[in-house]
């Protein structure tokens, strides 16, 4: 697991890249909202935080006085970093079909899959009001199952299986086939966990 200073150095150097950038390509390609030349609104989960070019200062909309969380934050930069954005591809893979994601494989299933369907597995209705809270899109198959556009170009699906007497819960979590040429495995390990652990929370409301 990385440490809070890995995250503050892995923040540095991508300020370092995109400060070099014109900030009307990195706007353009990221699809978020340009309010001002100098700014982007990025909607996360369910707030939204403005970033000031060429800083890359972070602060929420909502409260100037919520500190972004320093993983937020790197998530977010390290979405801008690709000089092309790739569109989407429209096909949906499992974790282990990004390429160097067997590596993280263990991470990814503990700190995403294993508490989707151990905290939702038997509580579906929970899952539903609080991907409901945010933007969820409801999706086939299984018990309950929604998408999340939680970048404009980074959509994640996830699935739940009730468990009963007889089976126990499953969950599966997608991702759109273009999503390791955007962030790493490790990345999209945080990236999911994030999304997971934000519904429990709003699940416990």
């Amino acid at each position: 697991m990385a440490r809070i200073d890995d995250y503050h150095a892995a923040r540095k150097i991508a300020v370092e890249t995109l400060s070099k950038r014109p900030f009307a390509n990195i706007a353009k390609q990221s699809g978020f909202d340009r309010p001002t030349d100098r700014t982007l609104d990025v909607p996360f989960l369910d707030r939204t935080y403005r970033i000031v070019y060429p800083e890359f200062e972070f602060s929420d909309t909502a409260d100037s006085e919520n500190a972004v969380p320093i993983q937020e934050q790197v998530l977010i930069l390290h979405y801008l970093l690709p000089e092309q954005i790739p569109e989407l591809s429209g096909t949906w893979v499992a974790y282990r079909e990004i390429p160097g994601a067997s590596f993280y494989f263990g991470a990814f299933v503990k700190r995403a899959v294993d508490p989707l369907k151990k905290v939702f597995g038997k509580n579906i209705g929970a899952l539903i009001g609080a991907a409901t809270h945010l933007a969820g899109q409801p999706v086939e198959p299984g018990d309950a199952a929604f998408e999340f556009a939680l970048f404009p170009k980074m959509p994640l699906r996830l699935t739940v299986w009730a468990g009963d007497d007889e089976f126990p819960p499953e969950a599966n979590i997608l991702f759109d086939a273009t999503a390791g040429r955007i962030l790493s495995p490790e990345d999209l390990a945080w990236l999911a966990g994030m999304l997971v652990y934000r519904l429990i929370f709003l699940s416990s409301e």
